[in-house]
């Protein structure tokens, strides 16, 4: 028996996606209406959490942040079978993971931090990424399992606590193209140019295909190899924010770009590749 604690939008579609594949599953959640309206996908609801861990041999969790995970965690574990295992899906610190993990395991308990790169539709459809690191004996009893609730499960190793520092390094990345994004939205409004417009051109020309191939540059430290020099770069960050700024548009984060270019260019860099500006985060 399994159980589920939390049922947001990702949690309860990882829901329904168990169900559909023959598992039996008790769910719980704060807002108690969220976990009834799962029973018409055959889950079995509890208004009490002691009642929804009980005799749950796993209990998988989806929740908020850290301090929601310690608290529901705290109540749950009144009603623990002997032996149980929590495997916790929330985006959390990576020191919360090595000290849930440590917490846990004095207690009697497995603890594995299963962090995802998954949207509500991934985990309906069960597609996506499932990030692991840890305790390799345990990853490797429940790779199975975890495999089936998404596209591909990656093993980080060892090492408690990567998991959620990587995790929390895409979740960044993800953050400032977003931004990225928005600054380019901008300048194309002040030049005229229509969102669909934009779509157009990265419909045709995908920048996000060269992330690895630049990421993989960064880190092999090929500066001097440049195929954009730096201060090429920082003359069309000048070129952007002149026009942001002579229609009092708002630039998010090239403003930041362009002072750590002006570091680095004062620095003796500005005929080295542009990408030396990530060379302090190696």
């Amino acid at each position: 028996m399994k159980a589920f604690l939390g049922m947001g939008l990702l949690g309860s579609n990882f829901v329904k996606a168990m169900l559909q594949k023959g598992e039996a599953l008790q769910v719980w959640n704060r807002t108690a209406s969220k976990a009834k309206a799962l029973e018409a996908d055959g889950a079995k609801a509890y208004d009490n959490i002691e009642d929804a861990v009980n005799g749950a041999n796993v209990i998988h969790i989806t929740l908020k942040d850290d301090a929601t995970v310690d608290e529901v965690l705290a109540f749950a574990s009144k009603g623990f079978k002997p032996g149980a295992v929590i495997i916790d899906h929330t985006t959390t610190s990576a020191i919360g993971a090595i000290q849930r993990t440590v917490y846990w395991k004095n207690k009697g308990f497995t603890y594995l931090h299963a962090p995802v790169f998954m949207g509500p539709q991934n985990a309906l459809e069960s597609t996506g990424f499932m990030l692991v690191s840890g305790d390799q004996s345990v990853i490797e009893k429940y790779e199975q399992s975890l495999s089936k609730m998404t596209g591909k499960l990656l093993n980080f190793g060892a090492e408690e606590g990567k998991a959620a520092g990587i995790k929390l390094s895409g979740n960044l990345f993800l953050l400032s193209l977003t931004a990225g994004l928005a600054d380019a939205l901008a300048l194309a409004k002040v030049h005229g140019i229509q969102p669909s417009e934009l779509l157009n051109l990265f419909n045709n020309w995908n920048p996000g295909a060269i992330v690895p191939a630049r990421l993989k540059k960064i880190s092999e430290a090929k500066f001097n190899e440049p195929s954009w020099e730096l201060n090429m770069a920082r003359k069309d960050a000048a070129l952007m924010m002149n026009a942001a700024k002579e229609a009092s548009a708002n630039l998010a984060i090239i403003p930041a770009i362009a002072a750590v270019m002006d570091k680095w260019i004062a620095q003796g860099h500005g005929n080295d590749d542009w990408s030396v500006i990530a060379k302090d985060s190696l």
